[in-house]
């Protein structure tokens, strides 16, 4: 851990709306982390209000003092049947948390497009509500792969080579396109390719092309999730390190990890992700000294890159020598299995701290802002 910070207290009486679920393929991976986060605060004494966004985009506010327990995620494909109230339209839905008084902080644990792109983060900047989190620009710029993977090489930060197809493209020219990757793969001397979503995550709609003949089959694949699909150098033997990192550009960066991934199938998608046992996760990952302040350098200036805020989850690979930042998620998962808020542990911070924390930082960039913010008054006359 590096650069601790007392940064984050916040009043116990300030209520918090956790938004779990969402209209993305990583819904049921949202139900899990936003009850688990909603748990936490509630134990830690804090007023919450659970609301899950059903898959067709429905608004329902499930009862107070709602539990999971050991419901099934699939459950909240129907929150009528949990005794949930809605559902609410989008525009209903934000007036309504506007209106509540006190105003309500929320605590975004979507992951995917609605929630982890910047998109709710507008709506909520628009209804001047407070939110855990980056703002619009760097969830944006960390949801899209490809705006992320030009910002950070442009920057001198090392990652995969790749190439972008574009899916009308992939429409017009299948042929041209797969003769580009073909060029592309043999400059080097790997024939696989890693093929992914631009804006997922979760490993959804990834799969390895392990030759020529693969390569279609993955592509049509991402597309399923995306009009837009990255086609990465495969970097062979690499191992999954994982930093925590939390705070934001008006204080010191805390820094945790590396933690490592070993992945119990071919690479970490989305099943080695989220079933229980079939991956293995340590908090300490064993690498040199020098390399891990070296990891922790680069994850401080990817986080700091797009401006993120809040807590972010800095992903890299490393094979051999080779170290190239893979991605950032900047709502990472808070599942049982997830790596980010239990990497804290070594700077004295167990799961309902880390949520705090991230609370903490939400209401102190909103008063913040609100402290700053211009009236006509303040203009020249």
């Amino acid at each position: 851990m590096t650069g601790a910070s007392a940064e984050g207290r916040r009043p116990i009486d300030t209520p918090v709306v956790v938004l779990l679920g969402g209209t993305s393929a990583e819904h049921d991976v949202s139900v899990v982390s936003g009850n688990a986060v909603a748990d936490a605060l509630e134990a830690a004494g804090h007023p919450v209000r659970r609301v899950c966004i059903d898959l067709a985009g429905g608004w329902w506010w499930l009862p107070v003092g709602h539990r999971r327990g050991d419901r099934p995620a699939a459950d909240y494909d129907d929150p009528a049947a949990l005794g949930a109230e809605g559902p609410l339209s989008l525009g209903r839905a934000i007036d309504r948390l506007g209106a509540e008084e006190p105003a309500p902080l929320v605590f975004i644990a979507l992951h995917g497009p609605f929630g982890e792109d910047g998109t709710i983060q507008g709506l909520l900047e628009v209804a001047g509500l407070a939110y855990t989190g980056s703002g619009v620009t760097a969830s944006a710029t960390g949801m899209d792969k490809a705006i992320f993977k030009r910002l950070v090489r442009g920057l001198g930060l090392p990652v995969v080579d790749w190439r972008e197809i574009p899916l009308e493209r992939w429409r017009r020219e299948r042929d041209a396109v797969l003769a580009e990757l073909e060029a592309f793969v043999t400059d080097g001397d790997e024939p696989r390719l890693m093929v992914k979503p631009a804006r997922l995550g979760s490993s959804v709609g990834m799969s390895i092309a392990h030759d020529a003949a693969e390569r279609p089959g993955a592509i049509e694949g991402a597309f399923r999730h995306d009009d837009l699909v990255l086609a990465e150098r495969y970097l062979a033997d690499a191992r999954d390190l994982e930093v925590s990192v939390i705070g934001d550009a008006t204080g010191a960066l805390e820094l945790y990890g590396p933690g490592e991934i070993v992945a119990g199938h071919e690479f970490y998608d989305y099943a080695a992700k989220y079933t229980p046992g079939l991956s293995e996760t340590s908090l300490h990952a064993e690498v040199p000294a020098p390399l891990r302040a070296t990891i922790l350098k680069l994850a401080r200036d990817t986080y700091r890159a797009i401006g993120a805020e809040g807590f972010g989850r800095v992903d890299f690979l490393l094979a051999g020598e080779t170290l190239v930042v893979s991605e950032i998620n900047t709502i990472p998962g808070f599942t049982p299995i997830s790596l980010f808020p239990t990497l804290p542990a070594d700077g004295g911070l167990d799961f309902a701290a880390v949520c705090e924390r991230i609370v903490g930082l939400a209401l102190s960039r909103h008063a913040r802002r609100a402290r700053g913010r211009l009236t006509t008054k303040d203009l020249p006359r």
